[in-house]
Order: C-alpha cells, then structure tokens, then sequence
C-alpha cells in the first residue's frame, strides 16, 4: 500500500485526489502574501533565529466562515529550516500509539483508511502530527512509550490520549510528565550515543537514536488543552473552568520554561479547538436549544475555548517570547481553521459535521471499535464513507478532516508570525 501522497492533495468524499483548497483558491478563505527581497549584507548562522521583516497592513473578517484575510508583506529571503527532529507534546488528537503502549491498544476500524489496521491513532488515519512530519520530511514520530520497534532519530512523541495541561483528568500522562520523560529521554539518549560513538564498532541501533545536536535545532509542538476544558465540564462548573485556565497556563508556561532549559528553541503552539462544535458535545447538550448556535454547535462550550485562546496568546506573546529571547514561539490558531470547516462542512465536501463515522452515542454509548446488539440491531459498525466524515468517533477528526485543517495551517495563513511552518525557526521584529 503506497502511503505517500502529495501535500497539495486532498480527499474528496468520493475517496478521489483534487487539487487542495489552499488558501490562494478556497472560496471561503481568501489570503494574499506581497513579499519583497531585501538585501542582507551578512546572514546569521542556519541555527540562530533571524528576524524577518513581517508588517500585517490589512485584516477583514469574512461573514460566514469566521476566517480572516491578511495581507501581509514579509522578507521573502528568510531561509527554509531544515528542522532534524521534531517532538510532540500532547493528547489523543495527536497520540501516535502512547496509549495504546501504555495502557489498552487502540482497537480497529482506527487506522484502517491509511495503515490498514491500528496504528495507535484515534482515526481512521493520519493526524495533523503526521501531516505536519511529511511537511517536514520527517518520518512519522513513534510513541516514547511504545518499545517495540521504534526509531527516534528524527523524534520522539511524548502525547498520549486523554492527557491534559494539568492534573487530574483523564490520563496520568499530564504535560508535566510528558516532560520528565522528554528529560529523561535527552540525558539516556545522549549518554548512549556518545558511549556507542567512542566504540570501534558501532550496534546498528545507534542509527534509531536522535543525534545530541539536533536537540537545539529541533521543533517541538504542542497540541494540548482541549482535556482541561473537556474534564472541567465534567466535573465542575463553567465558571469555575473559566477560572482555572490562568493556573491552567501557568503550568503550561513551566512545560515550555523547562524544555527551553533543555536546549529547545524552535515552539509551534496549537490553540484548543471548539470543543463544543464535537458531536459528543452536541449529544449531551442537544436538550437546551438556547444553548447552540447556527452550526448546533455548543456556544457556552466555544466561549470558554476562545478565553483559553485569548490567554494563551496573550500568554505567548506577552511572557513566553519575552522571558525566553532566544527562542522563536509560533502561536497557531487551529479553532479558526476547525470551526470554519465545521461552517462550510457541505461545500468542502462533508455530510453533517454533527454526524461522525465510528461507534455510536445514540441512545447506546458504544466506543469505536466495540459494538452491541439491541433489539436486534447491531451498533457501533463504522461508516462506509470516513471522508465523508469531519469527525471520525464523535470526538476526534477523520484523516480527511486533518488533512483539511494540515493544509489550511502548515503554510502560516493561521499563525502569528504569519510563516510557514517549515520557516518556524525565524521570529518577527517587534512592531
């Protein structure tokens, strides 16, 4: 089975390849980029973040889709970053196989559109992580958890599903832990390595471990927060989740102090999604129409989301970029591109975006992967068409739908500096 495909591809729900909406030629989203060469008489070194020259002179928000046109001028000489390793922190919107090492295997139908059977993701596919390493040309990040045949040369993922910012919530793999792992991989890994390097003969092993210098040249990614929301409503008011997100991002702001220390510089930062635009949320909250807006989504739910947003760029762009000079932050606002394909989910090519493809909460909870017969009916079957699908089990996204949003935030149309990711090793002048 040939598992590459072109970046510039997209599913149609009829399982096709087209040309993909990039911003240029989507309907609903419309971005120009002027860009200009100025001349440098001396460039820094490939590793030391340069300043490019970045002024965004217009915004206009578009009625519908919620998204944004920004024309921005930029110093079209800032170079590629060929970015060795990538590292992942986060939940099961990015958990490439933590949990399933960890604590139960990820049953099938996950994984069978792309890998055919589970490959510890929570989809039917790829995730933005994995769109996000082919970007790169990375491989895909195996699970620091998983022990069996695993290549960490070019990454580690540190995510597991359930995990949150804080505890307690769904997991014991909170970000904090994530990052004592990620510590402890460093100093194991860069002892093995230059062990193995002062011996005549090198274990073919040693080509599976990173190298100690790519550490510093790295990226490190966060997708992380929707569990804290998630778990707070569960358990506790909204006001009292609106309380918690300060505490919340403070936590969040040692996680990245503490692996600054460590020698990473390059950040690219996910916002949370609209956790009230998931068909779970839909289901639970259905009863109180009052409480949805146009797309059934739940407006008190996205509101909360947003005010996580709202602190955790204020939090970046405020603290982060200066109290950590030498590194380059890339905040990325996922719930922009998430809700506007959940607006436009008909004319990109989907069915209902309430509806999703595996398991079933109907009157029956029933998780992906396990069914049950009532009355003679059998649920939790997976749908024919998971392309078809934004959400793939009532909480988390179809690979169709990942690589819609991968698209849409890969080349900085959604990132503030507004670069590509693949030139996420620059950072902007101050304005």
């Amino acid at each position: 089975m040939n598992h590459k495909v072109d970046h510039f591809t997209s599913l149609s729900h009829k399982g096709s390849r087209q040309k993909s909406m990039h911003p240029l030629n989507c309907p609903t989203f419309v971005s120009f980029c002027l860009c200009f060469q100025k001349k440098i008489k001396k460039f820094r070194q490939p590793w030391t973040p340069v300043r490019p020259f970045c002024v965004v002179i217009m915004v206009l928000v578009l009625g519908l889709t919620g998204i944004s046109m920004v024309v921005v001028m930029c110093d079209a000489s800032t170079e590629r970053c060929e970015f060795p390793a990538l590292y992942n922190f986060g939940d099961s919107n990015s958990d490439t196989g933590g949990i399933s090492a960890a604590i139960t295997e990820v049953a099938p139908p996950n994984g069978e559109t792309f890998f055919g059977h589970p490959s510890g993701r929570f989809s039917d596919g790829r995730l933005i992580i994995d769109f996000i390493a082919e970007n790169l040309k990375l491989q895909y990040l195996s699970a620091y958890l998983d022990s069996i045949g695993t290549n960490f040369r070019q990454g580690a993922n540190f995510a597991t599903g359930g995990s949150s910012i804080r505890p307690p919530g769904y997991s014991p793999f909170h970000l904090a832990i994530q990052i004592s792992q990620f510590v402890q991989f460093k100093s194991r890994t860069m002892a093995l390595y230059n062990k193995l390097t002062s011996n005549r003969k090198t274990p073919p092993f040693k080509s599976g471990l990173p190298r100690p210098r790519d550490f510093s040249k790295a990226l490190y990614t966060f997708d992380i927060g929707q569990n804290d929301l998630s778990y707070g409503f569960q358990h506790s008011s909204e006001e009292q989740v609106r309380a918690s997100i300060p505490d919340i991002l403070d936590q969040f702001s040692q996680a990245v102090q503490q692996l600054y220390k460590e020698g990473a510089r390059f950040f690219w930062i996910h916002n949370t999604g609209p956790v009230g635009c998931l068909p779970y949320s839909f289901i639970y909250h259905q009863s109180n129409p009052n409480n949805l807006d146009q797309n059934r989504c739940v407006k008190s739910h996205n509101e909360v989301a947003q005010e996580f947003n709202k602190q955790l760029k204020d939090r970046i762009m405020s603290q982060l970029r200066v109290q950590l000079p030498q590194a380059a932050f890339t905040y990325v606002d996922v719930y922009a591109v998430k809700y506007a394909l959940i607006s436009n989910a008909k004319n990109q090519g989907f069915v209902d975006p309430m509806n999703f493809c595996c398991g079933s909460y109907y009157g029956y909870h029933i998780d992906c992967g396990k069914k049950a017969v009532v009355n003679g009916t059998v649920y939790g079957n997976p749908c024919d068409h998971p392309s078809m699908h934004i959400s793939w089990d009532g909480i988390h996204y179809s690979e169709a739908a990942n690589f819609w949003v991968a698209n849409h935030i890969l080349n900085g149309s959604f990132s503030d500096p507004p670069l590509p990711i693949h030139k996420a090793c620059h950072y902007p002048t101050n304005m």
